[in-house]
């Protein structure tokens, strides 16, 4: 890929002349005639090195340069002064330049000046890489440029302290991102603190977020202090944001804006210094158009949106996430990791994946659980219809997606108990849903014994 310098000078001749030495040298050049068209190239494009005169239209050389300190990974900058400017270069080197070259200049010395820069900035961007993949790699496994991508923004967001919106389908590992996001934070000592906003009726979800005073309910004996306030000084994950109480959604804009909440029953607000990062499946922006969900809540929680690709979009993923979930589950059954035989290797990378990291994993358990030997290889037990009613390999994508769904609900409902509240916040969604959706699939009859009536909560 070309490297590309930006040309920021209002003198065309000298544009020009710039522009035939870089060019030669195979580099792609970007013009600015004025410092403060230079600033906004550098906000909507990638630039990997800028040439600046110090004198011109609105922002000089070295007002671009102190405006580039406010962004971040900004590139580095080397000053065209005047003959006889030395004192002035001087000042923009302790400023931050590069280095500054003297008009006019000499074409040669030029060019070695700009390799030896962009060297630099190309070891710079790699080290930034190298730090961001070991950020992301505490909490997840990844090969793919992809998520090699979403690394950098997380060690972006771990330097400052801004709210972050994390959205993805179900299962793409979100909340291992905001776990990545934290620990390399500043506050990555102070509480952490996640809180899944579909697993709470609203009057229960209002108290366990925002504290209560004693007695602002009836069974409200003793205060609460809250989630926020529990967080003070750390941060809290809003899980499944999109499904918060539309009548909760002031409460968390105050936090948001004033930095302070208001326990059930009390009238004085309490200050919190709490970082929100909220996470979804959802799209957000149609719910605002429907009205289920507050526009301007949506914007202070959307400062900086982060997108988790789908498993599908990143099959180099899937075969490393396979074997780390083999050892996983290896550890924990207190046997020998197995070798994966090629032809399953071949049969997970052609998978849909419709329910992400999540069904993968999920797949590899359930080929763990029943391995008879060293090697895990395709088995009739498990790439058949199971007795979840999950439908064959080859399915449609809709018929994979609900499949996984129903199988999901079985193992929720059978795991629980039948207990359809447990159920539901194991799965994170409202209790009305879940019933709606066993329903659906034929699950009511799904108990304490796997197959009876259970009528618990």
């Amino acid at each position: 890929m070309q490297a590309r310098v930006l040309i920021a000078d209002d003198d065309r001749g000298v544009r020009f002349t710039l522009r035939e030495v870089l060019e030669d040298r195979g580099l792609s050049v970007l013009e600015a005639a004025t410092g403060d068209a230079a600033l906004e190239l550098l906000k909507t494009s990638e630039v990997d090195l800028i040439l600046s005169d110090q004198r011109m239209p609105g922002l000089s050389g070295l007002e671009l340069l102190a405006e580039m300190g406010r962004l971040n990974d900004a590139p580095p900058l080397i000053l065209l002064t005047a003959h006889g400017s030395e004192r002035l270069a001087v000042t923009a080197m302790k400023a931050g330049a590069w280095h500054y070259l003297s008009k006019p200049f000499d074409p040669e010395e030029l060019g070695l000046v700009v390799e030896r820069a962009l060297e630099q900035a190309a070891l710079g961007l790699e080290n930034r890489l190298l730090r961001a993949e070991l950020t992301l790699a505490r909490t997840m496994v990844f090969r793919s440029e992809a998520m090699r991508r979403i690394a950098l923004m997380v060690e972006r967001l771990a330097r400052r302290d801004g709210t972050v919106l994390i959205q993805g389908e179900t299962g793409t590992g979100k909340e291992l991102v905001a776990r990545a996001i934290v620990g390399a934070s500043s506050r990555s000592e102070g509480p952490y603190i996640r809180f899944n906003c579909a697993a709470l009726p609203r009057d229960l979800a209002e108290a366990e977020l925002f504290g209560h005073t004693r007695g602002a309910y009836t069974g409200a004996q003793k205060a609460r202090v809250g989630l926020v306030r529990q967080a003070d000084g750390g941060t809290l994950l809003l899980d499944e944001i999109g499904e918060l109480d539309p009548s909760l959604q002031g409460n968390l804009l105050r936090v948001l804006q004033e930095g302070e909440v208001r326990p059930v029953g009390s009238d004085k607000a309490v200050k919190v210094d709490v970082r929100i990062l909220a996470a979804t499946h959802r799209d957000l922006t149609a719910d605002v158009e429907a009205g289920r969900f507050r526009e301007d809540l949506y914007y202070r929680l959307n400062v900086v949106p982060l997108s988790v690709p789908p498993l599908r979009e990143r099959p180099e993923d899937i075969v490393p996430l396979a074997r780390h979930f083999a050892r996983l589950h290896a550890k924990r059954f207190g046997v020998d990791p197995p070798r994966m035989a090629p032809r399953l290797l071949d049969h997970l990378r052609t998978q849909a994946w419709p329910g992400n990291v999540r069904e993968l994993e999920n797949a590899i358990e359930r080929r763990m659980t029943l391995a008879t030997g060293d090697v895990l290889d395709l088995d009739p037990l498990v790439d058949e219809p199971s007795v979840a009613g999950a439908g064959p390999i080859g399915g449609s994508f809709k018929e994979r997606v609900a499949a996984f769904e129903k199988q999901l609900l079985h193992e929720a409902l059978l795991e629980s108990g039948g207990n359809r509240s447990h159920a539901a916040r194991r799965l994170g969604m409202s209790r009305p849903t879940l019933i709606a959706k066993a329903q659906k699939y034929g699950l009511e009859g799904v108990g304490a014994d796997g197959k009876g009536n259970n009528h618990g909560a």
